[in-house]
């Protein structure tokens, strides 16, 4: 996965130095106005963690001595990927961050990937953008089916994009993405349905992204 095109790079973005305070961090977590940077070290290659804004204030709140280098309250340590991760790694690391540290094939400090930048690549990738259409189709998984499913829907338009879902093995029904180019009008997006549904497979959604852009 290219990350580099997603990744803000460490010159943009707002960091702290692990010799750093806890209120030296406080005061840049404030002008800045965001909820947690980096920690770095004091060659600004090596990322040591996250520090955040709540647990600062949190520590404050409870008497908490102010003075002390803002490596004692450090998250996140070992969330971080390389520049050259794939997209699963990357999908799974970033979970309920905020943002998840980039490191170079040297193990340096590269920058950030946030999850407003995971979550557009994900919308290009679907054709938000430039679809007409999204079908959500049914299938029950049997060997061969999405090859018949595109083989149906190319006799009468390409496709934008396909995604599936459900796909642990336990599942018996897969969930099926189909985007359809922009230039599909309803009238052949209904052909495509009725064909679908003939041959077993059920169109359980169609989403109109014409109204969504």
């Amino acid at each position: 996965m290219l990350l580099k095109s997603l990744v803000i790079p460490k010159k943009s973005l707002t960091i702290v130095k692990e010799s750093s305070t806890l209120q030296e961090a406080i005061e840049i977590l404030e002008t800045s106005g965001f909820r947690c940077v980096p920690v770095l070290d004091e060659t600004e290659t090596i990322f040591r963690g996250n520090i955040y804004k709540m647990h600062i204030y949190r520590h404050k709140a409870n008497g908490g001595d102010m003075s002390l280098p803002v490596t004692h309250l450090i998250k996140n340590s070992t969330k971080f990927i390389s520049i050259d991760s794939s997209f699963f790694n990357v999908f799974f690391t970033i979970k309920e961050l905020p943002y998840i540290a980039v490191l170079d094939k040297q193990e340096k400090f590269y920058g950030i990937l946030t999850h407003s930048s995971l979550l557009n690549m994900l919308e290009q990738s679907w054709s938000v953008d430039t679809g007409a259409y999204v079908l959500t189709v049914l299938s029950g998984g049997e060997k061969g089916s999405l090859v018949n499913l595109t083989k149906i829907i190319s006799k009468f338009s390409p496709i934008a994009s396909l995604m599936t879902l459900d796909v642990r093995d336990e599942e018996s029904v897969k969930r099926i993405l189909v985007t359809l180019p922009a230039n599909v009008t309803r009238d052949l997006m209904e052909q495509i349905v009725v064909a679908l549904n003939k041959k077993d497979f059920s169109v359980v959604g169609i989403e109109d992204l014409k109204k969504l852009n």
